[in-house]
């Protein structure tokens, strides 16, 4: 595939697209994502590490920021509580899929005076209606937000600064940041990053994707849990909104490449797709049966997780 469309494909937005060309011209180009350590890894995580995994491929430099002291602002944990997640998430993500990537950890990188210098030196260029308004889609708890978190959308900005990147990848819901970072980071003498924003994708039971509210799956359950989850998923007969659909488009297909359902003859025999196009459009004409589309979903998600179950389930033992 070639290198632009590896990295457009299953993106929502890229600021902008002239940007990312040029940038994939060069011999180095350097790339990141981070992550709050909070919990499981699971398919909302996925989408942008499946995202960083093209990036690599079309030649991009991947770094991976566990962002232990981001989370600790963002109030979901102590400091001690995140850090020992970000090596957990660390594995995980690597046995998920992302080879190669260097991994740096927040507070690796953010405490030093001339990182906090910048910081101070960006927060005078911010008003802080706007920083708000920046972490409205990621804040936790934002009806009170607290100082902290004001702090939260400066530092990312610094991030892409200290990581000395030419892109940073996230979904939709940093749009708001990253545009922060486009607009003031030459206020200390940097580039603006090319952005790539992926979808949102929504919880297995088509509402808004929560560990909290169990309509995920995690690199930590096993293939029958993955079958029982897939089983009970809300997957109506429209392509639109149908969380199983979103799962072969931003999971399956990208990573295995193509699918095999799996039926008895009287319905119709096995039959297999090269391509999500053509999954989604057999779907939408009703040639598939809901339930057939979740027995290979199902599969396929079994498949696609397994390295990072196995990682998990050695850790347990040993």
């Amino acid at each position: 595939m070639d290198p632009y469309d590896l990295v457009a494909r299953n993106t929502v937005e890229i600021v902008t697209e002239e940007e990312l060309r040029s940038t994939l011209g060069q011999p180095v180009k350097r790339v990141y994502a981070g992550y709050e350590p909070s919990g499981e890894i699971h398919l909302g995580h996925l989408v942008t590490i499946n995202k960083l995994i093209d990036m690599k491929e079309a030649g991009f430099h991947v770094i991976v920021l566990l962002a232990d002291l981001h989370a600790f602002l963002n109030r979901k944990g102590t400091l001690e509580e995140v850090r020992e997640l970000a090596e957990y998430n660390r594995a995980c993500i690597e046995a998920v899929g992302l080879k190669g990537a260097e991994f740096v950890i927040g507070t690796d990188l953010q405490l030093n005076p001339e990182y906090e210098l910048n910081v101070l030196e960006l927060s005078q260029q911010v008003t802080l209606n706007r920083a708000k308004r920046s972490m409205d889609e990621v804040g936790r708890t934002m009806e009170s937000p607290t100082v902290s978190q004001m702090v939260y959308p400066i530092m990312q900005m610094v991030d892409i600064a200290a990581l000395n990147v030419d892109a940073a990848v996230g979904g939709i819901d940093q749009r708001k940041i990253h545009m922060l970072a486009r607009e003031h980071l030459g206020a200390i003498g940097i580039k603006p990053p090319v952005c790539v924003h992926t979808p949102i994708v929504q919880g297995l039971d088509g509402k808004k994707m929560s560990s909290s509210a169990g309509n995920v799956v995690s690199v930590a359950d096993s293939e029958d849990e993955i079958r029982k989850k897939i089983k009970k998923a809300f997957c109506p007969p429209e392509t639109a909104e149908n969380p199983i659909i979103e799962i072969f488009c931003h999971h399956i297909f990208p990573r295995l490449g193509k699918v095999e359902i799996r039926r008895p003859e009287k319905y119709g025999g096995n039959r297999e797709f090269d391509s999500f196009a053509s999954l989604e459009a057999a779907y939408a004409a009703g040639e598939v049966h809901a339930m057939d589309l979740k027995n290979a979903c199902a599969e396929g998600l079994v498949e696609v997780l397994a390295p990072a179950y196995e990682f998990i389930m050695s850790c347990k033992r040993g």
